[in-house]
């Protein structure tokens, strides 16, 4: 089975779902139709739609087909890994992203990060801070960790832009998963001065270490959210055995 094609189309039908050109409780085409459309196998065909229901975009009904069942008013999901940029797509709120600061550091001063992305003392990180913003104000801060020596050529124009593109575009890395988790916390001075005066002074902050295929860590980010704007949504679903 080729893995590329199951998942461009997973991909393709995946974004036709969130850009609501099929919305919930329609009905994809079916697996005969995909077939011919894409020009590939049925086993391919049915491994892109198995796909598409473990990650709650579709339910596979006895009798009806692939019934959308995507719910469009998903934020923000940390159970998926797409860049700021790519969510920023979907959405029609749309935030700027601030550059505060990109320099080099060894990776000694930071400890987690050291640890998180399996690194020697002497090795350099880059640190990067963003805000992202709507209407002049701070919504989110974004810190990312990099290894200098896989980006070394990572600046400022990069950095506004979207890293992730320049990662599997320019670099012909290609990104796999990532380990999250998310803790509410009470806003530090930077967090303040990053933030501005918010009523509670709280973030929720998500921190993840995210490998690329070969399973090497890459990037550790925290990101820190508004306590008082965040949703979590996930997707959750039981497997039966058989």
């Amino acid at each position: 089975m080729n893995l590329n094609k199951y998942n461009h189309i997973y991909q393709v039908l995946s974004s036709d779902i969130s850009e609501g050109n099929y919305g919930r409780g329609d009905v994809l085409p079916s697996e005969h139709t995909l077939v011919r459309t894409f020009d590939v196998s049925r086993e391919t065909v049915r491994k892109a739609l198995n796909l598409l229901q473990e990650n709650g975009y579709i339910q596979k009904m006895k009798g009806k087909g692939s019934v959308v069942i995507y719910n469009p008013s998903m934020d923000f999901t940390v159970s998926h890994l797409t860049s700021f940029k790519e969510i920023q797509q979907l959405k029609t709120k749309q935030y700027t992203t601030k550059v505060v600061d990109l320099a080099q550091y060894p990776a000694a001063e930071f400890p987690k990060v050291l640890e998180a992305l399996k690194l020697e003392p002497e090795d350099r990180i880059w640190r990067l801070i963003r805000q992202r913003q709507f209407e002049g104000r701070t919504h989110i801060v974004d810190t990312d960790y990099f290894i200098v020596e896989m980006m070394p050529g990572l600046n400022t124009r990069i950095a506004g832009d979207s890293i992730y593109e320049y990662i599997e575009k320019r670099l012909g890395l290609t990104i796999a998963y990532s380990h999250k988790e998310i803790t509410f916390d009470p806003m530090n001075k930077q967090d303040l001065e990053l933030f501005g005066n918010v009523i509670p002074p709280y973030t929720a902050t998500v921190r993840s270490v995210v490998h690329l295929t070969d399973a090497r860590p890459f990037q550790f980010n925290v990101s820190k959210h508004l306590a008082n704007e965040f949703k979590f949504v996930d997707f959750s679903r039981r497997f039966h055995g058989e």
